[in-house]
């Protein structure tokens, strides 16, 4: 066999074995492929999206509750009837209110806060104020801070469109309390005393009064 015929064999053979050992590695493509630039150019789908396309769970429920409880439920159904409620913006403004009233009850200005009490709230108020003032007791309190503030539950009646939710809170505050003498009775001035409260707001969704009333307190 000539020379040049046996180094085309071999030639060959080479190309026969690589062409083999390619189709190994890459594997083979089949059925119909984009152009590379169009792949190049295609978005890629955000996962979050996706989720909230077709109904994923609401970051701002699931959040705070329990995805699929009872309150989640609840939640669910006050942001229907009102999209624009916020269950984070609702608990910065709880918040805030705990300061307020923990505050206005301390320093007996419990009239200020009327708006924002139920009435039988409000009556209990008044009435420890009075009790205090009428054992000639005086209360001075800062408050330091909350460390916590933890939606509990979530209730919501459908007829009335009635919505409850519950907040537990941690704060912070110095406290002390003194006798028509002056002299220190309970507490302490400096010392800074942790108190724990479990509040109840309540509030007819879709009304035009957003103001949420404090109707329950406990600990």
């Amino acid at each position: 066999m000539n020379s040049p015929i046996l180094q085309l064999l071999v030639l060959a053979g080479i190309a026969i074995f690589l062409i083999l050992r390619l189709k190994n590695v890459l594997g083979t493509r089949e059925g119909f492929e984009r152009p590379r630039n169009e792949r190049q150019s295609a978005p890629q789908a955000d996962r979050r999206d996706f989720e909230v396309i077709e109904g994923g769970p609401d970051p701002d429920i699931v959040d705070h509750v329990e995805e699929g409880s009872e309150s989640a439920e609840a939640l669910a159904e006050m942001k229907r009837i009102e999209p624009g409620f916020s269950v984070g913006e609702f608990l910065g403004g709880a918040r805030g209110a705990y300061e307020m009233i923990l505050m206005g009850y301390e320093k007996g200005k419990v009239e200020d806060l009327k708006p924002f009490l139920s009435p039988d709230v409000y009556e209990s108020f008044a009435e420890g104020i009075a009790h205090r003032e009428q054992q000639g007791l005086t209360v001075e309190a800062e408050f330091v801070g909350v460390r916590e503030t933890v939606l509990e539950e979530a209730t919501f009646d459908k007829e009335t469109g009635e919505a409850e939710l519950t907040v537990r809170y941690i704060g912070e505050l110095t406290f002390a309390v003194y006798d028509q003498e002056g002299t220190l009775v309970e507490g302490s001035p400096t010392k800074i005393k942790r108190q724990r409260d479990v509040w109840t707001y309540a509030r007819r969704m879709g009304s035009d009064d957003p103001n949420w009333q404090l109707i329950a307190t406990g600990e």
